[in-house]
């Protein structure tokens, strides 16, 4: 016992094993307190965890109010402001039919025996039928209304009242294979419609390229077919037109850009309002964009409306190129009969070719009476414009 006291083996043995032990020991506390610790940081993640979706959910119901307020705001401050510009767009539409009225007064009752004089009443016609449109498109757009008609029109009357309305009518073409009318309803939105579709047409195609309306029957109504010689759209703007042209919700006036593009706007809610259907996504025979309005045969008629009272031409496309030709032609076109709708025909005029001063001897001096006659006859002519307006609505009055 004694040797093995003092064998230095048995005491490295005996402290090798405390000092085990209390590694043990030490290692067995660390563990738990690190277990420990481990498990309180476990509870305050899962509580920072559940205090974060917490927060995430506040934030999402705060979000979802705010945006639920700013639609409303953004809601009410269209609302407010679509309802000024339909009233001042109908202020001013209430003022382009005063001076319309104005400018058939003049031609009619004052001036109309003064070629020269009609010649500039026609001009400034057509630009109040420009103005006019316009005021119709937003008033349109804000939820207003374009007015009533009480008779049907021809589908090509309806196609020349929607030409005389854009800047450029001289490069329009109609071309017509039917013999239908427009229902009374649909007269007015129909052209203003077409006529957005002749601006665009006439603005994004190069000066003195024609702009052709092709108008014909389907099996499911009547087409009006657009086709310019511009360079056509792209992919995302056809996206943008079909979404315009085809509104799943009221559209908002400040999405459309500064300055605004109305034109595929007004087409939409239009066609959405009285029922027919819109596209501009082909291409036309001459490289730029065809445009389509398909009427649907409940928007059409066979039945004629009775012959106006008086001879005169009726559509709003004659009196600016009247304006144009006045001052050149000897005497107006002679009417050569009605149409089945009321209309008059005429003979197409020979043009007046100007003959080289060195070669031909100078005219005739015309006479007294010979003036005379051709001033009566233009002036009859230019209040035979101004006063049959084929798409002429009703003042202050709403559709229903």
């Amino acid at each position: 016992m004694t040797s093995l006291i003092k064998d230095p083996i048995l005491w490295i043995l005996l402290v090798v094993l405390i000092a085990a032990v209390i590694a043990v020991n030490r290692a067995r506390r660390t563990n738990m307190a690190l277990r420990k610790q481990n498990t309180d940081l476990r509870t305050v993640r899962d509580g920072l965890h559940m205090e974060t979706q917490r927060l995430h959910g506040e934030y999402a119901a705060l979000r979802a109010d705010q945006e639920r307020a700013l639609a409303e705001v953004r809601g009410d401050a269209e609302t407010e402001t679509k309802d000024v510009l339909k009233a001042w767009m109908r202020s001013l539409q209430v003022l382009a039919d005063q001076q319309q009225r104005s400018i058939s007064d003049l031609a009619r009752l004052k001036y109309g025996d003064d070629p020269l004089i009609l010649a500039d009443l026609m001009t400034i016609d057509h630009t109040n039928s420009q103005f006019g449109r316009r005021a119709q498109g937003i008033a349109a757009l804000c939820g207003g209304w374009l007015g009533r008609r009480e008779t049907a029109a021809s589908v090509y009357d309806v196609a020349r009242s929607a030409t005389g309305r854009i800047k450029h009518f001289d490069r329009v073409k109609i071309h017509s294979r039917v013999n239908v009318h427009v229902a009374a309803t649909a007269v007015e939105p129909v052209a203003v419609v077409l006529a957005e579709l002749l601006d665009n047409a006439t603005n994004y195609s190069a000066p003195g390229t024609p702009v052709e309306i092709n108008i014909q029957a389907v099996p499911t109504g009547i087409c009006l077919i657009v086709d310019d010689a511009g360079l056509g759209i792209s992919q995302e703007e056809k996206d943008r037109a079909a979404a315009l042209l085809s509104p799943a919700a009221p559209i908002s006036i400040t999405s459309l850009g500064n300055p605004p593009r109305v034109g595929f706007a007004v087409a939409g809610v239009l066609s959405d309002r009285y029922g027919f259907k819109v596209s501009v996504d082909s291409v036309s025979p001459y490289g730029g964009v065809r445009a389509v309005i398909l009427l649907p045969e409940s928007l059409l008629t066979n039945e004629a409306p009775e012959p106006a009272a008086e001879t005169g031409l009726s559509v709003e496309t004659e009196a600016p190129a009247a304006a144009a030709r006045v001052a050149r032609i000897p005497a107006p076109v002679p009417i050569i009969g009605t149409t089945a709708g009321g209309l008059p025909k005429r003979r197409r005029a020979v043009a007046v070719v100007p003959q080289p001063a060195v070669t031909e001897p100078a005219p005739e001096p015309v006479s007294e009476h010979n003036s005379e006659v051709t001033a009566s006859r233009i002036g009859a002519f230019a209040r035979g414009t101004l006063r049959g307006r084929d798409t002429t609505t009703t003042e202050g009055t709403q559709e229903q």
